[in-house]
């Protein structure tokens, strides 16, 4: 039998309702948009739909909503969870889809945008947040064409967060000219992507070439002794290069939420 929702404690929302009313005799905010922030208020924490407990409490705790990982699931659990969701938020990102779980989301949600990532089956639903103008754009550098499907998967997250990106692709160790080239378009930012794989020595090149977080990324991109990612990823984390935090191999969602947490801190 599945749970009714479970809404937060009263006590919880405290804090937030002494402050909603501050503004509103201050005159900072509507009597009506008062109400709208009280609705938003009192949604349910989870909702249990039997084969998942979707936490609609996770964008006010972490700054985003759920993100629905859809490989071992149905397309019809994905289609669901999603619909839970876009009740309380204006989009929903996927990760890892396969084409029939894409096909039925584009079926299903007719009424909305559906952006989906050809290389790495990632799926935006409905109308992510759109970048503040001060809000840097986040690098995403690729050592060579081959890891493009990790690059895809870490725009589009970052997309889905509110988060502008800039590509910078193919300018791997084997020709450091290129990147070397390129080194202005790192200036301004506040975090980088680094992803690479065969050896992984790219981000210990960038990490000496800027001053802010480099999150290295390994792929499973190599011949036989690069081991499907495990050599690049050995040597992003034994990197000479201070500065360079490292997620897990092919992980470019990882890395972007990371990114996106780290860009918006002022």
């Amino acid at each position: 039998m599945r749970r009714p929702p479970q809404y937060p404690a009263m006590q919880d929302l405290a804090p937030q309702l002494d402050a909603l009313l501050a503004r509103l005799r201050a005159g900072e905010v509507s009597p009506e948009d008062a109400v709208a922030h009280v609705r938003a208020m009192v949604r349910p924490a989870t909702q249990d739909l039997g084969d998942a407990t979707i936490d609609h409490d996770r964008a006010r705790r972490c700054g985003h909503a759920e993100v629905i990982y859809a490989p071992g699931k149905t397309a019809e659990q994905v289609v669901r969870i999603s619909r839970s969701l876009l009740e309380h938020n204006t989009s929903v990102l996927v990760s890892r889809a396969r084409p029939e779980q894409v096909d039925a989301v584009a079926v299903a949600f007719t009424d909305r945008p559906v952006e989906v990532g050809p290389l790495c089956g990632t799926v935006i639903i409905g109308h992510p947040p759109i970048p503040p103008a001060e809000q840097p754009a986040i690098p995403i550098i690729t050592a060579g064409t081959a890891d493009q499907r990790v690059a895809e998967e870490a725009a589009l997250t970052c997309k889905a967060l509110g988060h502008a990106t800039r590509r910078i692709n193919d300018v791997g160790v084997a020709g450091v000219h290129r990147l070397i080239e390129r080194v202005g378009e790192l200036r301004g930012c506040r975090v980088l992507i680094c992803i690479a794989g065969m050896e992984g020595a790219l981000p210990s090149v960038v990490g000496g070439l800027v001053d802010v977080p480099v999150i290295a990324v390994p792929t499973s991109v190599g011949y036989g002794a690069a081991f499907d990612g495990l050599a690049a990823l050995l040597g992003m984390l034994t990197s000479c290069a201070s500065g360079v935090t490292v997620v897990n191999i092919d992980n470019g969602f990882g890395a972007a939420y990371a990114a996106c947490q780290t860009n918006r801190l002022r």
